[in-house]
């Protein structure tokens, strides 16, 4: 449900790129609502506010989150100040690679890699499994970036789209593949669960 939620600002993102713009006057001042720009400062502002909630609700933030915050606020700012598209066009590969790259470099270079972290809790498998799962976990978000810099140059009118509705359909068919990829694992541990002795005290 929390990776769902943080898709929130990017639909908030899509709605105002949509929009065609036309000035507002708010408190005095008068703005441009509508179009790539008023859409990066709103993507800036729901991003801050959803992830400071989740923050103030669980006292801390993931890495990833951290990252998706930093990226957000690094090339939406540039994007705002420099005027320039093209820029907030890079956010969404950099961020999938840097993904790629944590997965990646977890294999070799920590004793429990990223894929056994977020889901081995869920199951118990081999090592050589979670390595499998791993990397496929890499390719996804080495997939979802090059993706969205292909579209985002080459059909520059159908980037946003993709950015949101394309990436969380790759995501999403990754996530559903995966539950059959734990699911014989997830019965074992369900049957080894069922056959331990029951330990209650008789009265």
């Amino acid at each position: 449900m929390k990776a769902f939620l943080e898709y929130i600002p990017l639909l908030f993102f899509l709605v105002f790129y949509k929009l065609d713009p036309r000035p507002l006057s708010l408190g005095g001042f008068d703005f441009s609502v509508g179009g790539i720009y008023s859409a990066t400062a709103v993507l800036m502002l729901s991003t801050v506010v959803l992830y400071g909630a989740l923050w103030l609700k669980e006292g801390k933030l993931t890495r990833m989150q951290w990252l998706v915050v930093g990226a957000v606020l690094v090339f939406g700012s540039s994007t705002l100040l420099l005027r320039s598209e093209d820029i907030l066009k890079w956010k969404a590969p950099v961020v999938n690679w840097i993904m790629a790259i944590v997965f990646i470099a977890s294999q070799y270079f920590s004793p429990t890699n990223m894929a056994k972290t977020m889901f081995g809790q869920m199951v118990t498998m081999p090592d050589q499994r979670w390595k499998l799962l791993n990397l496929a976990w890499a390719g996804v978000f080495l997939l979802v970036g090059s993706a969205n810099l292909f579209v985002a140059f080459t059909f520059p009118d159908y980037w946003v789209d993709f950015k949101v509705f394309g990436s969380m359909g790759i995501l999403l068919l990754a996530s559903v593949l995966q539950i059959f990829y734990l699911y014989p694992y997830m019965e074992a541990d369900k049957v080894e669960g069922d056959d331990k002795p029951d330990l209650k005290v008789q009265k």
